[in-house]
């Protein structure tokens, strides 16, 4: 049940984020090749070869980062709408809730949850607050605090990627070896890393982007 709720929601991740950038079809493309292919292999349990140099796991994460960068550039010539873009930020609720189950099932270590080293389920808890305040005020909020705002989401979203990587069991591994990172190796966790991590990242650098043209 938990693999298909997370699923799901990478599905959902996508959908919010392919209407916040102005229902671009390239986005709708890219997405769906780059999920069904990681997600072939990753049923077929490719991923999971930590002795391959570089290990398997690699290509999703490089993968992700190079979504990333294409979809930001992508979405800079599109009318964003940043109630949407800050509503793919409420998901990363279900996500921690999705990590610590998964640390109940040792899949991943204490530190990776809201009950260890990630914090980041703050920001999915304030980005609700903020689209309900945005919803129901007519005067909105001052662009300087959603600068601020977006700035500590990219804080705390680097810190835990640092934590699950240093956490996997990969050559540099330096935490965690009782009870290691090995969820986002299988599918469909390996969306984590390969897919909702950039779209979280885009949405915040395309929100700082547009706030700051904005402001001048």
């Amino acid at each position: 049940m938990l693999a298909f709720n997370f699923f799901i929601l990478t599905l959902l991740t996508l959908l919010l984020f392919y209407l916040a950038v102005g229902r671009n079809l390239m986005v709708l493309i890219i997405s769906g090749l780059w999920l069904t292919l990681t997600g072939l292999l990753g049923r077929e349990g490719f991923f999971e070869n930590n002795i391959a140099v570089p290990p398997t796991i690699f290509l999703v994460i490089v993968g992700g980062i190079a979504l990333s960068f294409f979809f930001y550039k992508l979405a800079l010539k599109q009318e964003l709408n940043m109630r949407l873009l800050l509503l793919i930020h409420v998901l990363r609720i279900p996500v921690e809730l999705s990590l610590y189950q998964l640390f109940l099932m040792e899949e991943l270590p204490l530190i990776m949850t809201f009950k260890g080293w990630n914090y980041d389920i703050i920001m999915g808890v304030s980005a609700l607050l903020l689209f309900l305040y945005l919803l129901l005020s007519p005067a909105g909020i001052k662009q300087k605090w959603l600068r601020l705002w977006n700035r500590l989401g990219l804080m705390f979203l680097t810190f835990i990627v640092l934590i699950a990587l240093l956490s996997a069991p990969l050559p540099f591994q330096q935490l965690a070896f009782d009870q290691p990172n090995i969820a986002v190796q299988k599918f469909p966790y390996l969306f984590l890393p390969g897919f909702i991590v950039p779209i979280v990242f885009a949405s915040h650098f395309l929100a700082l982007r547009k706030l700051g043209t904005e402001e001048s």
